[in-house]
């Protein structure tokens, strides 16, 4: 290889460059700098066959940034190159990749038909990844996009056809390829695009080998690989689903021999409604729901019955057909819009310990994507408040103050907006998957928790069982996080409750010496308690029984959201004991020790 200066009227473009196909490419970036200084870099060039000319396998925009100074009229000096020696297409072809994928990406297609150019003039796949710095599988899903028919490959860079639809039709054969380009020439017929493509392809949804529930190499049943994407497909959806039901069926009989009452196989395509189940105990006649989707996956629900059902065992009490009576409606001891303040309170204070607990976050996101949650789409917690007063309120906390300053570093780490609300990515607002999954690649491990430890908290349901379980575990205290404030005291009205918080604040004698005040003279009390004014003894660190971890109510009406959903998580971890020691017994019976006399 040599350096020498040569005339713009001796260049042209190399059938190797891998720019050389299409419309000249945008040089509005390199125009200033061109005009005021001419050709920095020298263009990659080799002889052709014409005596004193040269073709450019690498420097295309450069050469065309070139011509368009001298249509403008403006001075053209000769351009510096280094020469190639000549005959070998595919070094030629290779430098003009490197050189081209380390500047502006060319287009997806040319990278495609390089790359088959080059393993056509003897590099290997692996060759070809280790030049460019490949996995050989990236390698494998180019060469695959390069098998396209060449008329698909045109539309394509000619922007006609989007680039799902192109991925989806490397899962075509040459005879799909044809039949679906004389759809899309049909003005009059109806061209599958995008992921309807790959239905079409496949006679009807496509099913992922994952979901099947037998070994497909030993059914014998034909797969076609996704090169862009982790699954395989089944190509016949009639054998799937004729190897599918009967592995269900041998699922079920396994069920039924373990001592579960029945194993309802749902009609396919039929949802699981969990609320219209309840869970109960295997001893108590629950079954199994088996969830069949139309795209093959299959899901056990173990342990339920009716909520018809778990009323009359429950013992609620009716007509004998499960019908229990309701009873007149209790009023309960807080407002609806006090209970969101609550609510919404302790969710901030939850969310900002587990921020700092990224292992626990990433155990908390296990059991959502395990057993389901409300919020598990994924949506973001919306924090949606009654009254401007209780947003302003819970804005503002120390609680959320410390988990935004989390939340603003992750989306420093990740390369997102800082001033975006979320790290997660909301409807029509996601960021791309690949981009996201090759930094979250380059990241360690901590970091990773760090970042799942935001995206838990930002898609946990106020007001949820899963805000109790993991407050009581992390031992949220919610003296750290939250003082009462003019939101809180304007929510505050039942005079039954007011008279319990001042004998907290205050003491017993207090309370009983106000007993016959107004709401408002009570909630002085306890405000000159909390501050230490007026003469009263301070009342350090106060929090309301409701907001505490574990919550409790202040009378006997009850009614309170914490409350509740803290009894569930009590009565569920109860019940869930409570059948492992019954199934311990019952499996282990003979095998216990007999007792000391």
């Amino acid at each position: 290889m040599k350096l020498d200066f040569i005339e713009l009227g001796n260049l042209s473009i190399a059938a190797a460059n891998m720019r050389g196909k299409g419309k000249d490419p945008d040089v509005a970036d390199l125009m200033p700098s061109i005009r005021a200084r001419g050709v920095l870099v020298p263009l990659l060039v080799r002889p052709n066959c014409s005596e004193g000319h040269y073709e450019i396998v690498a420097g295309r925009r450069r050469f065309t940034a070139v011509g368009a100074v001298a249509r403008e009229g403006g001075a053209v000096r000769p351009i510096p190159c280094a020469i190639l020696d000549e005959g070998d297409d595919a070094d030629a072809l290779e430098a003009s990749m490197l050189e081209n994928l380390a500047r502006v990406q060319p287009d997806e297609v040319s990278q495609w038909e390089a790359f088959v150019a080059l393993v056509k003039a003897g590099r290997s796949v692996e060759e070809v990844a280790d030049s460019f710095g490949f996995e050989p599988r990236a390698v494998k899903r180019i060469l695959a996009l390069g098998n396209l028919l060449p008329r698909i490959r045109t539309l394509y860079r000619g922007g006609e056809i989007d680039a799902g639809t192109v991925r989806h039709l490397t899962l075509a054969s040459k005879s799909q390829q044809k039949a679906w380009l004389a759809l899309f020439d049909d003005e009059g017929s109806y061209c599958p695009t995008g992921h309807q493509l790959k239905a079409w392809l496949f006679g009807g949804t496509a099913i992922a080998v994952k979901y099947a529930l037998f070994d497909a190499e030993e059914a014998k049943l034909a797969v076609v690989s996704d090169l862009f994407g982790e699954d395989s497909f089944f190509a016949d959806g009639d054998g799937f689903w004729s190897a599918q039901m009967a592995a269900i069926e041998a699922r079920k009989a396994d069920y039924l021999e373990a001592g579960w009452s029945d194993v309802v196989i749902m009609a396919r395509g039929d949802w699981f409604r969990s609320w219209d189940y309840a869970h109960a105990g295997k001893r108590k006649g629950s079954r199994i729901y088996v969830e069949v989707r139309e795209s093959g996956e299959v899901t056990f629900h173990e342990g339920f019955v009716t909520t018809k059902e778990a009323k009359r065992l429950s013992g609620g009490g009716g007509d004998g057909d499960g019908n229990a009576e309701i009873a007149k409606p209790v009023r309960p001891e807080v407002s609806g819009p006090l209970n969101a303040y609550i609510d919404l309170h302790r969710h901030a204070a939850v969310r900002a310990d587990l921020a700092g607990h990224g292992g626990v976050a990433l155990r908390a996101m296990l059991a959502h994507v395990i057993a389901g949650a409300d919020l598990w789409r994924v949506d973001v917690e919306s924090q949606r408040a009654p009254k401007e007063d209780i947003a302003e309120s819970v804005e503002t906390s120390s609680a959320e103050t410390a988990f935004d300053i989390k939340r603003r570093a992750v989306l420093a780490v990740l390369g997102f907006d800082e001033e975006a609300p979320t790290v997660t990515g909301r409807p029509m607002n996601r960021p791309p998957f690949a981009p996201l999954f090759a930094r979250l690649l380059e990241l360690p491990d901590p970091v990773v928790l760090e970042i799942v430890a935001i995206v838990m908290g930002e898609t946990l349901q106020a007001g949820s069982e899963a805000v109790e379980m993991i407050g009581l575990h992390l031992g949220t205290d919610m003296r750290q996080h939250w003082s009462a404030d003019a939101a809180f005291f304007d929510q505050l009205r039942d005079r039954e409750v007011l008279l319990a918080i001042v004998g907290e604040v205050a003491g017993q004698e207090v309370a009983a010496a106000n007993a016959g005040e107004k709401g408002k003279a009570l909630k002085a009390i306890v405000s000159d308690c909390l501050e230490g004014a007026n003469g009263r003894a301070r009342a350090e660190s106060w929090v309301p029984q409701w907001m505490v971890f574990p919550p409790s109510a202040y009378t006997t009406r009850g009614g309170v959201g914490s409350v509740k959903a803290a009894a569930s998580v009590r009565h569920e971890l109860a019940a869930s004991a409570e059948d492992e020691v019954a199934e311990t017994s019952e499996g282990e019976a003979e095998e216990l020790p007999p007792l000391a006399a």
